[in-house]
């Protein structure tokens, strides 16, 4: 017995023949020697590559900034049937070998498993690193800290194939610190002097940090009333007209991917008097909310504005903006009023964002340069004034046979409140047997849900709500009303019972008489919901020689000594007991005497039976073309063959 040597391996590639020289000897006879050839074939035998199974695994640098669940690392099949390697991904460095770091790019030979055959299993789970099934290497789901030092994640790595063959080996991430430049202040402290005349939204000042991706924001104080800051640009901007006074904030600029790479700086602002006597007016901004219901010439705001310089001096108002707002709005002294129906419900109106915008400019004297301007931001708000109204005409009409889910038709309600025809359905009594419809709540169509059977009823009445929706901010103020709508079943008449064949043909040798001969068994029938079929002999048998048992026929013999032919017609009724429809099929027996003994004779006497002629009539459908179909197409076919032989003879000629 010759066996494989323990701890040996075989490579088809390297060595494919061994040859074994084996000697033998019995005692007291010669030596024999004999050679014996072992070929080595090629196999599937799972193998990892020498610098991926290495105690010290394969190595892949990579920096810190790299996304979450960017792939770091791959294990790929090798053509060396089947040799497991590992290649690092987008870019990232390892420390030798090929892979998709360099040129050279690992594949799979022609007859080798693909990696979706392998299975990858990680044995150390102490590492925020991922092995998806395809033996892909991620990135933690949270990247890595781009600030520590550098970071070493190591990952043991078992493959198996679908044999059972499995190696092993290990992965190393070297994980360096990111180059990104990080968020800094060129001017920590900056100190801002500014005069009184600035207005609300006017920029005061802006502070602007190194660093990829900066965002800002005002870090003390926690709400700052004076000031604010916008978040990409870094303007500081007033919220409402200055006064003297003095204001310390503390600048936050964060990287927005990676918020913990951030600086901060304070900013010192002094707002300064003036000699301008520009009016200082109370609210310096006014927003407010108002119904579409608003009547013209109610006011909706006072502005109490002084002048500290020449409090005797007049102020005048006025109204700036664009002329879609400034028609609703008008200005009595210091009160601005209503103008015109804010209609919220109007294609103007939707048109606007249901927002209207304007500037209230106050001026001394008729002076520009002495002059204050109040921002003006009126939103209409809706109000729920009309019912919802019922379609002109509701009714349907559905085959009684309608599948579960069938469409019967939609309650196409209108309610004239914007948004237009945002309606609510719902069926007055739910669904039952009583009522084997439903409604969709948000388009109205009406579905059957039961069973139908105009037989039982006809007409059903269907009281159907329509309640709006969206239309009032107050939602105790919704509105609705009833419809009414009429759903008719059209009957389906019940389908003529089938029998196959509907003529048969039937020979018996008659038995004795009084006894029960079965001759067939009739094969119909008719639809799965219709009642059970029943059978009837309404021809062919006037001395009453058969009979049906059920859809069975039985003869019943009797002392006839001669055959005879039956002609026999049954009809076969079926559908439901108001609905009641019938076929006929056609049976014809012969029947044949049973034989008798007969007394020895010295002559004998031909007997010659009578055969009485047998008419089976069996309509058929043929159709008659009319005489100009029969000339078209006689035309046709003469010009198809001049066609051809013109083709066939250029053709020869050629």
């Amino acid at each position: 017995q010759v066996t494989l040597a323990a701890g040996a391996e075989l490579d088809a590639r390297q060595l494919s023949q061994y040859t074994l020289i084996l000697r033998a000897a019995c005692p007291g006879e010669d030596e024999v020697e004999e050679r014996l050839y072992v070929q080595v074939t090629p196999g599937h035998v799972l193998r990892c590559d020498s610098r991926f199974a290495s105690p010290e695994g394969d190595v892949v640098r990579v920096l810190a900034d790299v996304a979450p669940r960017t792939p770091l690392y791959a294990v790929l099949p090798q053509p060396l049937g089947l040799t497991v390697s590992g290649s690092s991904l987008e870019g990232h460095t390892p420390t030798g070998g090929g892979g998709l770091g360099d040129s050279r790019t690992p594949g799979m030979g022609q007859g080798f498993p693909s990696s979706s055959f392998l299975q990858f299993t990680l044995r150390n789970r102490n590492t925020p690193l991922t092995l998806t099934r395809r033996g892909l290497v991620l990135a933690p789901d949270k990247g890595f800290d781009p600030y520590k030092d550098t970071q070493t994640f190591r990952l043991e790595i078992e493959v198996t194939d679908h044999h059972g063959h499995n190696c092993s080996g290990a992965v190393k991430v070297e994980v360096q610190p990111s180059l990104r430049p990080r968020v800094t202040f060129p001017e920590p402290h900056r100190a801002v002097t500014v005069t009184e005349s600035i207005g609300p939204w006017e920029v005061v000042t802006q502070v602007c940090a190194g660093g990829e991706n900066v965002h800002y924001a005002i870090l003390a104080p926690v709400a700052p009333e004076l000031f604010t800051i916008d978040e990409r640009t870094g303007e500081i901007r007033s919220t409402r007209r200055l006064e003297g006074t003095r204001a310390h904030l503390l600048i936050w600029a964060y990287n927005g991917l990676h918020p913990e790479d951030h600086a901060t700086a304070t900013v010192n602002i002094t707002v300064q008097g003036t000699d301008r006597q520009a009016p200082r007016c109370v609210p310096a901004i006014f927003v407010s909310q108002v119904p579409e219901t608003v009547s013209p010439g109610e006011t909706l705001v006072r502005l109490r504005c002084t002048n500290s310089a020449s409090t005797d001096r007049r102020l005048h108002y006025a109204l700036e903006g664009p002329p879609s707002s400034l028609s609703h709005f008008c200005m009595e002294g210091p009160q601005l009023k209503v103008n015109t129906t804010l209609d919220y419900d109007s294609e103007a109106m939707a048109a606007l964002g249901f927002q209207l915008t304007a500037t209230i400019v106050v001026t001394v004297g008729g002076q520009p340069l002495q002059s204050t301007r109040v921002p003006v931001l009126v939103t209409v708000t809706p109000v729920n004034e009309f019912r919802p109204a019922c379609p002109s005409s509701a009714s349907f009409t559905v085959l009684e046979t309608a599948a579960f889910g069938s469409l019967v038709g939609r309650v196409a309600g209108t309610d004239r409140d914007y948004p237009r025809d945002s309606l609510e359905y719902s069926l007055e009594g739910g669904s039952g047997p009583a009522q084997p419809f439903s409604i969709d709540r948000r388009t109205g169509k009406i579905r059957v849900v039961g069973s139908l059977d105009s037989q039982q009823q006809k007409n059903y009445r269907l009281v159907v709500r329509l309640t709006d929706t969206h239309n009032d901010l107050d939602l105790r103020k919704r509105q609705s009303c009833l419809c009414d709508v009429s759903v008719r079943l059209q009957a389906v008449p019940d389908p003529l019972p089938v029998c196959i064949p509907e003529v048969q043909e039937l020979r018996i040798t008659a038995g004795f008489p009084g006894s029960r001969q079965p001759v067939t068994r009739l094969a119909c029938h008719s639809s799965p919901d219709s009642a059970a079929l029943t059978y009837t002999i309404v021809g062919g048998n006037e001395d009453g020689c058969f009979r049906l048992e059920g859809n069975t026929l039985v003869y019943l013999p009797s002392d006839r000594a001669e055959p005879q032919p039956f002609v026999l017609l049954v009809e076969v009724w079926g559908g439901s007991a108001a609905r009641r429809r019938s076929s006929v099929v056609a049976l014809v027996v012969h029947v044949t005497p049973r034989s008798t003994p007969v007394p020895p004779s010295t002559t004998t006497q031909p007997t010659t039976l009578k055969r009485e002629p047998l008419v089976v009539v069996r309509t058929e459908a043929v159709w008659h073309p009319p005489a100009w179909f029969v000339a078209v197409l006689t035309i046709s076919g003469a010009l198809l063959l001049g066609t051809l032989g013109c083709t066939a003879r250029n053709l020869l000629r050629r």
